[in-house]
């Protein structure tokens, strides 16, 4: 690859970057007269839960101002992310082979859907019982009242981690048939392959089981659907 054929590389990845950041901004200022709705969106998960009249607390004075722009910033991430990953494919589509470029599509979109899926599974179905469980679990004596910013930072934690977690079976279509890594071989590793899910998922989720559980079991899953997807070792 000459000099020239890395400059070229180097100004359309900066300018796929610049597009991306672009939206990114866009969406953000967009997002700002809404700030507090999409605060009422994403704490809707926890407030559900609590008992009745009880409500979420700010221990600083800059919280209840700085948390609903972290979130619309937060919110704006999330909706760049499938923008962003189509950026990265298109980016990839002029080095592949042309038997290579008719799986680009199928897999572009499988990359944005698994990500979609891995937000809303964390969203509607693995933060509700999760803030329901730890509640209900509050001995009587104790009122439960969670502070704002701690709860932002345990729900992008959660949400970024089901998101990225969701990947799994594109990752490992793509190391099989780009003979990265044999089929076989990923089948014989299987059991370490489910206990590194499990230690992921302890460092990627809040520090609690259930959210540690309820990450690495679908990851586990995910990669069994890869595997099935996959060509065989003989093909």
């Amino acid at each position: 690859m000459t000099e020239s054929s890395i400059t070229s590389h180097f100004i359309e990845l900066r300018t796929r970057l610049i597009r991306v950041l672009g939206l990114l901004a866009i969406l953000t200022i967009a997002g700002l007269p809404f700030a507090s709705e999409i605060y009422l969106f994403v704490s809707s998960p926890l407030i559900n839960a609590l008992p009745a009249g009880s409500t979420m607390i700010a221990t600083e004075v800059t919280t209840p101002f700085m948390v609903p722009i972290k979130l619309t910033i937060f919110t704006a991430m999330l909706l760049t992310i499938p923008y962003m990953f189509y950026e990265i494919w298109m980016f990839m589509v002029p080095g592949l082979f042309k038997t290579e470029k008719k799986f680009i599509a199928p897999l572009m979109l499988s990359t944005i859907t698994l990500f979609v899926l891995g937000v809303s599974f964390a969203y509607f179905v693995v933060a509700p019982i999760i803030f329901s469980f730890f509640i209900a679990s509050a001995p009587e004596s104790i009122q439960v009242m969670t502070d704002i910013n701690q709860y932002f930072s345990f729900f992008i934690k959660l949400i970024f981690a089901f998101g990225v977690s969701f990947e799994i079976p594109v990752a490992t279509y793509l190391l099989i048939n780009s003979n990265i890594v044999d089929k076989k071989t990923l089948v014989n590793t299987r059991p370490y392959i489910v206990v590194m899910f499990f230690v992921l998922a302890m460092f990627l989720t809040p520090p609690d089981v259930f959210s540690q559980l309820f990450l690495a079991i679908p990851m586990w899953l995910l990669f069994e659907i890869g595997l099935l997807l996959s060509k065989n070792t003989s093909d």
